[in-house]
């Protein structure tokens, strides 16, 4: 992810966002289209987990990341905060696990972009049979994902211009075009294929395989974290930020909950497939409405928003990690920058890594198989890097209680415990529930489908680990140490562990105590 540039020392950054701006910032960062079929699966009580997660992961992560990111704004993100509370170790451990769940992630959204695009098509049975093909798959998400890597290393301004507006036509006006069909379909009281009822919001907890493709949602609300660097250019942060949060989420909410309810009223439960039914669903309602024609164009957009958000994903986490590599956390290998100014080696293999999982897709018994095992992969170590920044928010409040935090989370201590425990039990029970073969898909052997998790896991968590402990003092640039500052507790000399006996300030420039 990339952050905003600090303020020089000794000058105040006027506040230049407004509430809705910033609420409106947020839900791009968040929302995305291609998981909503996975949900539409639950009918009403999607509802539910929508509700469950927001409480318990969207609203957490965004209010405790804005505390994190100012009072540390310093370059780094994630492995900033953590490594404040927990040392560069488990900082290191954070920043790598959300570039490594992004390189993982770029097959499954890959694959739903080469299914929006083969259904441009004008037969939809032809259209359906072509994006189940694995061959097809494969090919088209390395033919995708290695263009966009050849745009990254072009530099920034080469990608700016493909994800500003990709994310404009592919998800704000589909998802509107979708709302819109839905609710218009359910008021002409066109037949449905989901059940009514107050009962059927509350889920059926017996059946506890149901609740592994729900786990997902809490990835769809990860990323808010992004825009907490931008709580520091919002007039009256302590009041207004707040409520930029409580916007962006009720959007946020609303659009995942009314797109996923959209999907179910003409998509049978029993057909809904995880990869194809997003389409389906616009295909039959442009028929419903005599434009089989529009799906054609719907299909194209949403390849568009996936091919933005791709290109700004795969410069984006890959440029954090470098950054932190070049400060002496990286082989030389891997801090290389071409003329352009990007880690070209480290994308080059973030795109060897890309195209072994892709041959999972001829691995494993289908394309939904291998979209959602990756899935769900994706889920975990992107939750382990959440546990990590929850933890560290809470223990940074006990051993550094006098670091100036222009916000702070509400009521406090206790506010922090809050919401940072909230986040903490949701996150968790979202990971236990990852582990669970779903039973709406073929998966193959069940304990193959938990072997491969769990060795996942382990091994993208033992790697970083590995690279700290074997890390060289010839590791460390010239210029990455003068670029990256000095942690609080190092300035200071004590232990991570130790509590803040003094307030240092941070030229947040040069790095160095003033």
């Amino acid at each position: 992810m990339t952050t905003a540039a600090p303020a020089k020392s000794g000058t105040l950054r006027k506040a230049t966002l407004g509430v809705m701006t910033l609420a409106i910032m947020n839900i791009t960062a968040v929302v995305s289209l291609r998981g909503l079929p996975a949900e539409a699966e639950y009918g009403l009580t999607s509802i539910f987990y929508y509700i469950f997660a927001a409480v318990f992961f969207l609203i957490p992560v965004s209010i405790v990341a804005a505390e994190l990111a100012t009072a540390w704004p310093q370059k780094g993100g994630v492995f900033r905060w953590v490594g404040e509370a927990f040392g560069p170790r488990w900082g290191f451990v954070a920043i790598f696990l959300l570039w490594v769940e992004s390189t993982i992630w770029f097959p499954t959204v890959l694959t739903f972009a080469w299914v929006s695009l083969a259904f441009v098509g004008p037969n939809q049975k032809w259209d359906v049979a072509l994006s189940a093909n694995t061959v097809y798959t494969i090919i088209a998400v390395l033919v995708v994902y290695w263009g966009a890597t050849l745009v990254t290393l072009r530099g920034v301004k080469s990608s700016s211009a493909i994800s500003k507006w990709g994310g404009l036509i592919g998800t704000i006006i589909p998802a509107a075009i979708l709302i819109l069909l839905g609710a218009i379909y359910l008021i002409e009281g066109r037949p449905i294929h989901i059940e009514l009822g107050w009962d059927k919001l509350i889920p059926d907890f017996s059946k506890f395989d149901n609740l592994v493709l729900a786990a997902g949602i809490f990835l769809f609300y990860a990323g808010m974290e992004m825009n907490a660097i931008h709580v520091k250019e919002i007039d009256n942060p302590s009041r207004n930020y707040p409520l930029a949060i409580l916007i962006s989420s009720l959007a946020t909410v609303a659009i995942f909950v009314l797109g996923t309810l959209a999907i179910g009223l003409v998509v049978p439960q029993s057909e809904i497939n995880l990869t194809q039914s997003l389409l389906v669903a616009y295909n039959d309602f442009f028929h419903f409405y005599g434009i089989p024609w529009a799906g054609s164009i719907v299909a194209l957009a949403l390849f568009a928003g996936v091919i933005g958000g791709v290109t700004v994903w795969v410069s984006g986490p890959s440029a954090a990690i470098a950054v932190v590599g070049r400060a002496g956390y990286l082989p030389p290998f891997f801090q290389k920058l071409n003329k352009n100014g990007v880690a070209s080696n480290l994308l080059i293999c973030q795109g060897l890594v890309v195209t072994f999982l892709a041959v999972m897709f001829v691995i494993l018994p289908s394309v939904q198989a291998a979209y959602q095992i990756l899935s769900q992969l994706t889920v975990t170590l992107y939750l382990i890097m959440y546990f990590l920044m929850f933890a560290a928010a809470i223990h940074l409040r006990h051993t550094e209680p006098v670091t100036k935090r222009p916000y702070v989370v509400p009521f406090g201590s206790a506010g922090m415990w809050i919401f940072a425990g909230a986040g903490l039990v949701g996150a968790m029970v979202a990971f236990i529930l990852s582990f669970v073969p779903p039973s709406q898909i073929s998966v193959g052997s069940p304990s193959t489908y938990i072997g491969i998790l769990i060795a996942g896991n382990v091994i993208f968590v033992a790697i970083p680990l590995l690279i700290y402990a074997n890390r060289k003092p010839h590791w460390k640039t010239t210029e990455g140490a003068s670029d990256f500052e000095a942690f609080g507790w190092e300035l200071e000399g004590r232990n991570p562990s130790e509590v803040q006996t003094k307030v240092v300030v941070l030229d947040e420039n040069k790095g160095v105590a003033q």
